[in-house]
């Protein structure tokens, strides 16, 4: 087999590329948490609503 060359194509992907050696600060929240609170907000423009 003979080797081929490697050819350089232009990243289309630019933006989800994820860097690892870049330290993330600030808050982590599980999506999880994400979901509980636009139910919990959901409610209580719902109980908002119904009081008004």
């Amino acid at each position: 087999m003979a080797d081929k060359e490697k050819t350089y194509m232009p990243q289309s992907t630019a933006g989800l590329i994820r860097y690892y050696d870049v330290e993330e600060t600030g808050i982590r929240l599980k999506p999880a948490h994400i979901v509980a609170a636009s139910f919990l907000f959901a409610g209580l423009v719902l109980a908002l609503k119904l009081l008004a």
